[in-house]
């Protein structure tokens, strides 16, 4: 940032500088690069947790005795987990989207609840705005293409499992 202005915001809390930290971030990076990522590392959540989540469903007296169901009805709860990992990516990055849209920086000095805003200068906006646009639009496009995706086969494996 220009260090001709000064500014009263504390370095961590300026929107560019979280922005960073988000991208330097190894959870919030993942959308960062590529779709391709992304789809990997979702991928290997969802595998992760399948055999735990086809574990819980053996439970069942029904499922216990329909192999086929049973590995579907754990295939689709273990996708929760994917989902989750999105939603919270998701409000990270819509957080920082808002902050670097914002004409205003709201802070705390000395993070006891002393709650500040600094205006930004007119230079300072124009960089958020183009880092908002060109960066973190296209991450919370990755973002929601996945979510849809999950949320698709979430129900379309709920739907099977049902007409099975």
């Amino acid at each position: 940032m220009a260090s001709s202005i000064p500014c009263p915001v504390p370095p961590e809390q300026r929107p560019q500088e979280e922005f960073a930290q988000f991208s330097r971030s190894w959870f919030f990076a993942w959308p960062c690069t590529a779709q391709v990522s992304l789809d990997r590392a979702l991928l290997i959540s969802w595998l992760m947790i399948s055999p735990i989540t086809v574990l819980v469903a053996s439970g069942s007296w029904t499922l216990r005795h329909d192999p086929v169901r049973l590995l579907l009805a754990g295939a689709v709860a273990a996708l929760v987990m994917p989902m989750l990992l999105l939603i919270r990516q998701w409000l990270g990055w819509t957080y920082v989207h808002k902050r670097l849209l914002s004409e205003k920086v709201e802070y705390e000095e000395s993070g006891w609840y002393d709650f500040q805003v600094w205006e930004k200068p007119v230079s300072w906006r124009e960089r958020d705005l183009l880092l908002a646009q060109h960066e973190v639009r296209p991450i919370l496009g990755r973002l929601g293409r996945a979510m849809a995706l999950v949320t698709g086969l979430m129900l379309g494996g709920a739907s099977i499992c049902q007409a099975l």
